[in-house]
């Protein structure tokens, strides 16, 4: 169904990172050139924001989540000890921040439709889209952690499929809010006539339904992209569809390339059964790469990175995905399959992969570098060759890059792999005036396509009494 994308193709790039000592390779924060120490000052994030803009980079893709890991071990001890997405910064507050600080650079935000209330994060995404010029994406989670869920007045994790339930209904009333509420010329700022907004162009959405209640109207204005371009990683079989519903940027997590490439080909079909052009869905793969000038010392430095690898602080970060407890098991016990109501994508990479049976030591040294998935090294020209390859094979779009030691890697990534990628043409050329994130990394226009659900054309019916 879906044509193979060409080797000449441009590549776009996200960074995946997190304000955090420890994002996805545990025990890296002590390497020498790390400098992550420094993840509460806004300098860092600026600087390492100008760092990927200068890379060539489309977007800084900041992963949240709304509690402790705290499974392994029964308690929060380990990933304390680790810095294990511990402690953890509020990472929307940064935003106008580093928009100040670049030009192009794109901002993915991660917020839960779980703990969030839609009426006054519709109101945060369209200041953050006005202030940053359009340069927003949400990436729409619903989180796993029953950590959250106690610290959050609940007495426990909801359910896992009825996460996205709620969620649907979340978007349907973001979507009213973003879409509808506001005509397009509802900011007159008319001072002859003393008119700042036309209350005949603001409406109310009216929404009443099993979870929400939302009158409106909408609290702001909406930004240059009304809806915030809108990434999704659910990779569960409700998750997935979920991302037919209402991704137009899918974040795809999983060094099994056979695999990983089912999952496309199914998603598209999916799109297209569903209405949607499937090609205008984009595919970002997480990857992280460890490059130098030859392959020798690119492998030296993988091997020097393993020596600081910290592998209880590994296993805190499976327990936090999974919500399963690995601790006081024998490391070459065999990891079972269980059903919880954590992220379940992150437990089935390992319970159920029909290549290997995987034991508590596999897990924790593969998760210690790079998380769940691929660890790309080389020469520059080994590591573009193998970002095509896993491209050619899969199908996605482009990377979530993320780093092991930061931000090192992002800055050997300006001086090794960028002058590689420009050489042969592989890095999507940058205009000379600053676009929308949706521009960006769609190639289409600043709004919803007309056949996305959530759209101004499918969202119309919803337009209800004038304010």
């Amino acid at each position: 169904m879906t044509q193979p994308v060409s080797d000449e193709a441009p590549l776009h790039f996200n960074a995946f990172d997190m304000l955090v000592p420890v994002h996805q390779s545990p025990g890296l924060w002590r390497h020498p050139e790390s400098q992550i120490d420094q993840f509460d000052q806004l300098s860092y994030w600026t600087g390492l924001s100008q760092t990927l803009e200068q890379a060539g980079f489309s977007c800084l893709f900041l992963a949240d989540v709304p509690g402790v890991y705290d499974v392994y071990g029964g308690d929060h001890q380990a990933s304390a000890r680790g810095g294990v997405q511990f402690p953890l910064l509020d990472l929307q507050v940064i935003i106008p921040a580093l928009a100040q600080a670049t030009e192009h650079l794109g901002f993915g935000i991660t917020a839960s439709a779980t703990y969030e209330h839609p009426y006054l994060l519709a109101r945060r995404f369209a200041t953050l889209d006005h202030l940053t010029g359009g340069r927003i994406a949400w990436n729409i989670v619903t989180s796993y952690q029953e950590s959250a869920a106690r610290n959050l007045g609940l007495s426990g994790q909801i359910p896992h499929d009825e996460r996205y339930d709620r969620a649907d209904e979340f978007m349907e009333v973001m979507y009213k809010l973003f879409e509808t509420s506001f005509d397009d010329d509802a900011v007159t700022i008319n001072r002859q006539d003393g008119v700042f907004v036309d209350p005949q162009k603001v409406h109310q959405i009216g929404h009443s339904s099993r979870w929400y209640q939302v009158p409106g109207p909408m609290l702001t204005h909406p930004g240059p992209q009304r809806t915030p371009l809108l990434f999704q990683a659910g990779s569960s079989a409700r998750g997935q569809q979920f991302a037919v519903d209402h991704g137009e940027a899918i974040f795809v997590v999983n060094a099994n390339t056979k695999s990983l490439a089912a999952q496309v080909v199914d998603t598209r079909r999916k799109l297209a059964e569903a209405g949607r052009a499937p090609e205008s869905v984009k595919f970002f793969a997480m990857a992280t790469v460890i490059v130098a000038e030859t392959e020798a010392e690119a492998q030296q430095r993988l091997e020097q990175y393993r020596e600081y690898v910290d592998t209880e602080a590994a296993l805190a970060l499976f327990g936090g995905w999974t919500g399963v407890d690995l601790s006081g098991l024998d490391e070459e016990a065999y990891v079972e399959d269980v059903t919880t109501d954590a992220n379940q994508s992150a437990l089935a990479f390992f319970t159920k992969d029909p290549r290997r049976r995987w034991t508590v030591r596999d897990i924790a040294e593969f998760v210690s570098i790079g998380g769940r998935g691929p660890t790309i090294v080389g020469d520059p020209q080994q590591v573009v060759d193998q970002l095509l390859h896993y491209r050619r094979v899969t199908g996605i779009d482009g990377f979530n890059i993320s780093a092991a030691v930061r931000p090192a890697d992002f800055e050997r990534f300006v001086h090794y792999i960028t002058p590689e990628l420009q050489r042969r043409g592989l890095l999507a050329e940058r205009p000379d005036t600053p676009r929308t994130l949706r521009e960006t990394l769609l190639g289409a226009g600043p709004h919803l396509a007309e056949d996305h659900p959530g759209s101004r054309a499918q969202m119309a019916k919803y337009v209800h009494t004038v304010v």
